[in-house]
């Protein structure tokens, strides 16, 4: 068998991009788990993401056997990466070899940090991070809601994020995620420049009491920096930003709404559970001990 590896970066072309998708749905028939996702098909034809693959393939068969995928989500240089091997193949080292090379592509791009993500419910992925030296770290559940009209009148409104609302989301961001005030400007800078986010605002009586920013994904919106002013907490008004940006999805065409959160963030859990959010996958996120 002549095994042989390439790297390509983001965006992918057509035809490896259905490559990569065959590759996932032999994996889902074997195992049951749906692994479009955390491979990053629904970036991998972006020009506005970092990020590339790893592609083994066997030459003699002219057959993608193996692939991994590193992506910099957020802009900070850190990369998280996952990789797919296919049922067949388990057993050849073909894991080991994309791990070299998913190494190689982010000391090129001169990583600053890195998290490795497997799908719950794949032993052979965490088995395999185990034996490389990867210790777990935490857990994130995807969580999905229906896109659907706002059925009553809310006492919150949402708008565009404007530059006279920045001192007001930097302490929100603090409060709700820890962050410095520089880390808060950085992640309002992010998702006011970066093409396909768009940050929301939400106001109550003339007071800003939080916000959230979307990302639309084909059929999808994605919810990501949600957050409530503390003061303003356990008030209704975190739901009643969820269904508007459920009502807003629905206006611009989307069926669905998708966001993550930390399985151990068990308000956030409860927040999201009563805006008609169910948990529909989960990934399991490993650091590297070595």
């Amino acid at each position: 068998m002549n095994l042989s590896a390439i790297t390509v970066s983001f965006p992918l072309d057509q035809e490896t991009y259905e490559e990569i998708q065959e590759l996932c749905k032999a994996a889902a028939e074997c195992d049951g788990i749906l692994l479009n996702q955390v491979m990053n098909l629904p970036l991998a034809r972006s020009y506005d993401t970092r990020g590339f693959y790893a592609l083994v393939y066997d030459d003699e068969k002219n057959k993608l056997v193996g692939a991994g995928t590193a992506v910099d989500l957020i802009g900070l240089n850190t990369y998280e990466w996952s990789m797919l091997v296919a049922p067949m193949y388990r057993q050849l080292g073909i894991g080991t070899a994309i791990l070299a090379v998913l190494k190689e592509g982010m000391a090129i791009r001169e990583s600053e940090g890195e998290l490795a993500l497997v799908m719950e419910g794949s032993n052979y992925g965490k088995e395999f991070l185990q034996k490389n030296g990867y210790l777990y770290s935490f857990s994130e559940a995807t969580l999905e809601a229906h896109a659907e009209v706002l059925q009553q009148k809310s006492a919150v409104t949402l708008r565009p994020f404007m530059q006279k609302d920045t001192e007001a989301l930097v302490s929100i961001f603090s409060d709700a995620f820890g962050d410095m005030r520089e880390e808060s400007l950085e992640l309002i800078e992010f998702n006011t420049t970066t093409e396909g986010l768009l940050m929301w605002t939400a106001e109550m009586d003339g007071e800003v009491v939080g916000t959230v920013t979307t990302r639309k994904e084909g059929e999808v919106q994605w919810i990501t920096a949600f957050a409530v002013a503390s003061n303003k907490q356990r008030q209704g008004i975190g739901t009643q930003i969820l269904n508007y940006v459920k009502d807003y999805a629905i206006r611009t065409g989307e069926k669905t709404v998708l966001l993550d959160v930390e399985i151990e963030n068990i308000g956030a859990l409860r927040v999201y559970e009563k805006a008609g959010f169910m948990k529909s996958s989960q990934l399991d996120y490993y650091i590297c001990i070595h």
